[in-house]
């Protein structure tokens, strides 16, 4: 009987070792693979989530200063004309 509880001893320490050297290789591939794709992304020349909403506040400043340009110059020809 002793000798079974120490098989089964010797048993349950492998596969937590192999466990353990499981996690650690899923890890080292989690990793690898950001590493991989971080450097495919950024030789394809894609914008930051930051340089995008950068850049569309200034369109959006765009936008807005020429509705306003468009109505003071609607006035101005109003008064012209009339």
């Amino acid at each position: 009987m002793q000798t079974r509880a120490k098989f089964f001893d010797d048993l349950a320490k492998l596969m937590t070792n192999a466990m353990g050297v499981a996690q650690g290789a899923r890890a080292e591939a989690e990793t690898a693979v950001k590493s991989m794709i971080d450097r495919w992304l950024a030789d394809r020349d894609f914008v930051t989530r930051e340089e995008f909403d950068a850049v569309r506040a200034m369109a959006q400043k765009a936008r807005e200063e020429n509705a306003a340009l468009a109505a003071r110059l609607a006035a101005l020809e109003a008064d012209r004309n009339g």
